[in-house]
């Protein structure tokens, strides 16, 4: 069965009010695949408002427990989600990063991937449930909460892609693609309908990267997994949105192939 992974980011789930929304376009791609895997990060300011609540009590918390609660965010958005999807007759199955298998090193508040062992994800998946994995979170070999610093979130759903070997990934945000420019300034402007990697990096590191993570186009680049930024939003449901591959792709490597050095630098 072909597999696809969606990514929701905190704008698309900012309100509960909107989960039953994400679950109906969740459902429309489990037509065309047998197997969906949904990337969701925490709803949107959350993240930040743990973060004062950190500082509010400590000046400079320790890492180890900010993770501890920073990554409380995300947990709170795919039981959501399970919750959304199970009120229109669809069995969903929520895991945290650690639980998706998704390891990493040990450097707390800015881990990196380092393997995806997703063996917990395939039973529910082979039964044909819809499999929701907390981004921006893992765990270290020594079994310690991390999580991914900035990027973290899309970087998850193309680790995870590319250990289950997917279709793609398909990135759901508040515009219908990427452009030359920060969307959020002008929305005049022509999207782009496809571009490869060097391409799509050079733009969102232009625009600061606030449509996609720098990070997660060069791990897809790495595992040679296409991308689609595609929106949520009502109004651009019929736009294709922007196409991210290889224009000559080399043959595909089973599994992950870890973050690496390459992937820091552009953090």
């Amino acid at each position: 069965m072909k597999t696809i992974v969606m990514k929701f980011g905190g704008k698309a789930v900012e309100k509960t009010e909107r989960f039953p929304l994400i679950a109906d376009l969740i459902l429309k791609r489990k037509k065309e695949f047998g197997r969906v895997v949904v990337v969701i990060s925490a709803m949107g300011n959350l993240t930040d408002q743990l973060i004062k609540l950190a500082y509010s009590i400590c000046d400079e918390p320790p890492k180890r427990e900010y993770d501890m609660l920073v990554s409380v965010g995300e947990r709170i958005s795919i039981a959501l989600l399970a919750m959304a999807l199970h009120t229109k007759g669809c069995e969903a199955v929520s895991f945290t990063g650690s639980q998706s298998g998704i390891i990493t090193t040990n450097d707390h508040t800015d881990a990196r991937i380092i393997d995806v062992r997703p063996d917990r994800l395939l039973p529910p998946l082979q039964e044909g449930k819809i499999v929701i994995v907390a981004g921006f979170q893992g765990v270290s070999s020594t079994k310690e909460i991390t999580t991914l610093g900035r990027g973290g979130s899309d970087t998850t759903a193309v680790a995870v892609a590319s250990a289950l070997n997917a279709k793609r990934v398909e990135f759901y945000k508040d515009v219908p693609g990427i452009f030359e420019e920060d969307p959020q300034k002008s929305l005049c402007q022509e999207h782009f309908h496809k571009l490869n990697f060097e391409e799509a990096l050079a733009i969102v590191e232009k625009t600061g990267g606030r449509v996609l993570a720098p990070r997660a186009i060069l791990l897809a680049k790495k595992n040679q997994m296409p991308l689609v930024v595609r929106s949520f939003c009502e109004e651009f449901q019929d736009s294709l949105g922007t196409c991210i591959s290889e224009e000559s792709p080399k043959p595909k490597k089973p599994g992950y192939e870890s973050e690496g050095a390459i992937a820091s630098q552009n953090n």
